[in-house]
């Protein structure tokens, strides 16, 4: 019996019933609508009755069953629609949202929250939501739209590259393998469906959808979130709260804040795929000391193993291991390990033998051990879904831990297979997962959790080997949650400036999502970085609270002393930086793992009700500390137009100001402690002077705090530590700097206490005392302090001007890699943007259509995108040739743009192309391509070699396993090509389209069509690749003439399905 109540209180413009029943505690709004017309059934879509039979068999039965249950057909029509119904949890001001009391039941159990339990257990709570969701169910999707006042700004989404604030954007949680991605890539490595809302008048809304599973987050209706996947899901809801700040600790008491770092992970480390040899790994780490540059810790990439098989060593190059880690550790290095999860299939390995005694593989479709190639070829894949079977791979870290291993990589666990279409495993392999993560399941319930799962389980592994040290796990595939076990990175990224700028917005946010420990392969990945852009590279990212550089194989060496002297400079003193301020770092990583507060932060948090500060990307905070960097090859930090919160905002440096390192800022009312220079973090004593930055607000007060333990294991948790609360306070010119409070057991070490007060200008009064006493200054009067304002300001301009920039590469620089360096072409017109390599190729190597939010090409600079050519070879040297640009119209967006590029192919032939945006057409992308005979010898009667015109374009694929190319053949027979990974499909005759053919991609609604004319075109190719496909337009083979040239015409736009 249920009895309803009516209180009378308006939600959203919706009179609130609060339902009361024996067996629920359910809230709801009336007129809600449930219809129901259950036809035959699709295994893809898993109806709302199927898709947890498997989960509720486990429950009842409180074992995993055998099988899941198959089922086959057409799409079930399950239609809800209406507000959703709600009940308080975990604490006040945190709502659960359910389309309706059944998929309540029908959830699967939470894997983001530390204790599932606590999201299904309603609480006692006088609050009701401000903002309630519309659920709409359909085909057995689960669609959520919650509607935000106007000027609502969006933020969070995970790991996800592009703009800081995501109006207008759309991404799928799907973990995916996305080297070289773009900024207008949908899926990256982590999947976290979360958005925090900025509201209009700085309260902040926190939003998550509980899935597991792929999941739609559509920003691109103005303040309106749009949320949609398969499974029957819960939307939790966390605020408003008065502060972002709020909502990320509250969203941390539901899934957990990130573990405590060791120290010496905190600083600067250095990676490469690969430093092939013992020998080059102690080079590398011998030269770090012998030019003083600060670093902790080297990174061992997959070459250290033997043919790529985990948990063991190649015995030529790296004979010792154990040998090779006491040696970095004697001078201040850790060590780094990496670890995948494709187990090479190999009888007679002993990790292969042992797991297959153990049963511990995902299993096909057919219940058969899955197979996939990776590194090491064939490879089978630990099922981390089973307890056991993490704690089978959690004895084996604890194993590998004894020859030396400081911390563990974690790549390639998406997971990531090669010779597949979608870069991963069949989304029908089969899971035999524990009944508290869903049970048994197939692979697209768990893809998005293995690679948390397999983190869980390396740092269980770690801890296991030393309990009184502290894991270092780093992983590139996450969940929301992984902040528990792993620190992340973003991925495979590009040598290039706008990789640099975006670096920022990608690690605010992953803070942004309850992942505070992140940061970006610093000077790009992929490609060849040049001096300026790696020196850049390095001053923000010293910043950032993961600091790694990174560069793959086939690159040019990218240490901090690789690109010159002044760039080496400059990493010096942006690594010196970082360490100077780790014990400020380390405070904030202190309240970040115990309180759950973020470590790195957009502007916007200093004033979250000023709109001009929420789209701020090249800017951020460290605690009160402001970062304002030069992300550009144009100007430096010093012509850099700083944007600054209102209210007080001292600039600062450590004697070291540089055009290439970003500005520094303290926050009025703020302290923040700062160390010693040096090279490592073993060099860090407890009875250093520790210095105290001082910045007071306007009523001439400030206060800070101070971290401190022993820098590694778990006695902190015990209260073996010491927190300290400094205050500071000018009164009658007399400056007092005092401990108000301190936590913990430890006793304060003997020490001095230098305070430097800054005020203005680069500016700082100086003052020394003991640490622990009240230190009491009497200041100069005030134009004395004028005075000396104006000295340090000379002092600080003439070393500006003694400093020596960073050399900037022009075009004609013959420095090796310059090329993938500088600043594609863009055309910005109408509802497109597009960027081209005239000097590559004339490649096009990102094709973004605005209004959808799609990315059809995302390419590197040099491989791969819309390329043409003159044969009908697959690699031809043609797209890699120089083009010169004849003609250029880059008008303001909206107006007619267009670029025309020519190159000499040879023979007296150039390939020539225009490439337009119209006014008028705005959703057209126009191109115009020929062969055309310039000057070809008389001796071959006025015409040249054989040759075809081959426009040959490769566009990514967002959602492989939800497109197909359709088209109309000239003799109308209807065609739907589905992706089959290396098949290519060569169209002639009357089987070639009929001037149209069209890239479908179903789960985005969107569709690429591509129009020609049929007489110009002989031949079409379609070619799948690894979340590619190249469609392909050929012309007829035969020589050129000054008057017979090869034209074809062509055009895109992108339509709605």
């Amino acid at each position: 019996m249920l009895s309803v109540i009516s209180f009378g209180v308006n939600v959203s413009g919706r009179k609130l019933l609060i339902a009361e029943s024996a067996t629920s505690s359910l809230l709801s709004f009336p007129n809600h609508r449930r219809k129901k017309d259950l036809g035959s059934f699709d295994q893809r879509s898993q109806p709302l009755h199927l898709r947890r039979w498997n989960y509720i068999a486990c429950q009842s039965s409180n074992r995993p069953i055998s099988q899941m249950v198959d089922c086959k057909g057409d799409d079930a029509t399950i239609q809800i629609s209406g507000v959703m119904v709600f009940e308080p949890i975990l604490e006040e001001g945190v709502f659960r949202f359910d389309c309706s009391a059944n998929d309540k039941q029908s959830a699967f159990p939470s894997v983001s929250f530390i204790d599932p339990k606590e999201r299904d257990i309603a609480i006692i709570s006088q609050k009701l939501p401000q903002y309630v969701p519309i659920c709409e169910c359909i085909h057995g999707q689960q669609i959520v739209n919650i509607q935000l006042p106007t000027d609502s700004s969006f933020y969070g989404t995970g790991e996800v590259s592009g703009q800081l604030e995501r109006t207008g954007k759309r991404v799928f949680t799907w973990n995916t393998d996305a080297w070289g991605y773009g900024s207008e890539t949908t899926s990256l490595y982590q999947s976290h469906p979360w958005v925090l809302v900025i509201l209009p008048d700085g309260k902040a809304l926190g939003v998550l959808a509980d899935t597991t599973a792929r999941c739609e987050i559509d920003l691109r209706e103005e303040c309106n979130i749009k949320l949609a996947s398969l499974n029957a899901y819960p939307v939790i809801t966390f605020g408003p709260f008065e502060s972002p700040t709020d909502v990320l600790i509250s969203l941390s008491h539901a899934i957990g804040t990130v573990f405590m770092p060791p120290k010496w992970s905190l600083g600067y480390h250095q990676c490469r795929w690969s430093y092939d040899s013992d020998a080059k790994v102690r080079k590398i780490a011998k030269t770090f000391r012998e030019k003083g540059i600060p670093c902790d810790v080297i990174w061992m990439d997959i070459d250290y193993m033997d043919g790529f098989r985990c948990f063991t060593f190649d015995k030529e190059r790296f004979p010792d291991p154990k040998c090779l880690t006491n040696d970095l550790h004697a001078i201040g290095f850790n060590a780094i390990w990496m670890l995948d999860p494709g187990i090479k299939h190999d009888p007679g390995y002993f990790v292969y033998d042992n797991g297959t005694e153990n049963d511990v593989w995902v299993l096909n479709k057919d219940k058969q051990t899955f197979i996939g190639d990776v590194w090491p070829g064939p490879c089978v894949f630990p099922d981390y879904t089973q307890e056991k079977i993490r704690m089978w791979w959690a004895n084996l870290v604890k194993d590998f831990t004894s020859n030396g291993v400081d911390g563990i990589w974690n790549d390639m666990n998406e997971p990531s297979v090669f010779k597949s279409v979608t870069k991963t495993m069949p989304e029908s392999n089969f899971h035999r997962g524990d009944i508290e993560l869903g049970g048994h399941q197939c692979h697209s319930h768990y893809h998005n959790v293995y690679g948390l799962l397999m983190a869980k389980s390396t740092y269980e592994g770690l801890k296991m080997a030393e309990e009184n040290k502290r894991p270092f796990v780093l992983t590139r595939a996450g969940f929301v949650g992984s902040q528990r076990y792993a620190a992340t990175w973003t991925g495979d990224n590009l040598a290039n400036w706008d990789h640099l700028h975006m670096s920022i917005s990608m690690v605010l946010q992953m803070s942004l999502s309850g992942q505070p420990l992140s940061g970006p392969d610093i000077g790009g990945f992929s490609g060849n970085a040049t001096p300026k852009l790696f020196g850049r590279w390095m001053g923000v990212g010293a910043m950032f609270p993961f600091c790694r550089g990174h560069s793959e194989t086939d690159t040019t060496d990218h240490e901090p002393w690789s690109f010159g002297e002044e760039c080496e400079e400059v990493c010096r003193l942006a690594l010196a930086r970082r360490y100077r301020l780790l014990p400020h770092l380390y405070t904030l990583f202190y309240f970040s793992h115990t309180k759950g507060s973020p470590v790195v932060m957009p502007l916007f948090f200093a004033d979250t009700k000023d709109p001009d500060l929420r789209k701020v990307e090249d800017s951020f905070l460290l605690g009160p500390l402001l970062i304002c960097a030069s992300t550009t090859s144009i100007k430096g930090s010093e012509e850099l137009p700083d944007k600054l919160p209102k209210g007080i905002w001292m600039p600062f440096d450590f004697g070291d100001p540089h055009p290439d390192l970003p500005n520094l800022y303290l926050q009025g009312g703020s302290i923040v402690p700062t160390g010693p220079s040096v090279q490592h973090v073993g060099e860090i004593n407890l009875t250093d002077t520790i210095t105290l930055l001082v910045a007071l607000d306007k009523y001439g007060k400030a206060e800070g705090t101070l971290f401190e333990d022993d820098g590694d294991g778990y006695e902190f948790t015990h209260g073996n530590y010491l927190l300290t609360h400094y205050v500071a306070e000018l009164k009658s010119s007399v400056f007092t700097v005092k401990v108000s409070k301190t936590e913990g057991s430890w006793k304060r070490p003997k020490r001095f206490l230098r305070v430097q007060l800054l005020i203005g200008e680069f500016s700082m009064f100086e003052a020394q005392g003991i640490d622990g006493e009240d230190l009491h200054i009497s200041l100069p009067p005030e134009n004395e302090i004028s005075k000396l304002v104006l000295k340090n300001k000379n002092q600080h301009n003439y070393l500006l001007e003694r400093t020596t920039p960073i050399p900037d590469f022009g075009e004609t620089s013959d420095f090796e890699g310059m090329a993938l360096a500088k600043t594609p072409v863009e055309l910005r017109s109408g509802e497109w943007i597009l960027k081209l390599i005239p000097w590559i190729g004339g490649r096009m190597n990102s094709m973004v259509h605005v209004p959808t939010g799609s990315q059809w090409i995302c390419s590197r600079l040099d491989a791969d995108g819309y390329v043409e050519s003159s044969g009908v070879e697959s690699h031809s040297i043609e797209c890699s040739k120089q083009y010169n640009v004849t003609a250029k119209i880059i008008a303001q967006s909206g107006e007619n743009q267009s670029l025309s590029m020519e190159a000499d192919i040879g023979g007296g032939l150039i390939l020539e192309r225009q490439i337009s945006i119209l006014k008028d057409s705005p959703k057209i992308v126009q191109i115009n391509s020929g062969i055309i005979a310039r000057n070809v010898g008389a001796g071959s009667g006025g015409f040249s070699r054989l040759v075809c015109l081959r426009i040959h374009p490769q566009f990514t694929l967002q959602n492989p396993t939800a497109v197909f190319v359709s088209f109309i053949s000239l003799n109308g027979s209807t065609h739907e090509i589905l992706p089959v990974l290396g098949e290519k499909r060569l169209l002639d005759g009357n089987l070639r389209p009929n001037g149209k053919w069209m890239l479908v991609d179903k789960r985005a609604g969107t569709m690429l069509v591509n129009h020609f004319d049929p007489d110009q075109v002989n031949k079409c190719l379609i070619h799948w690749g690894a979340c590619s496909v190249n469609l392909e337009l050929w012309s007829e083979e035969r020589p050129v003439s000054d008057n017979t040239p090869i034209m074809i015409s062509h055009q895109y736009e992108v339509k709605l399905i």
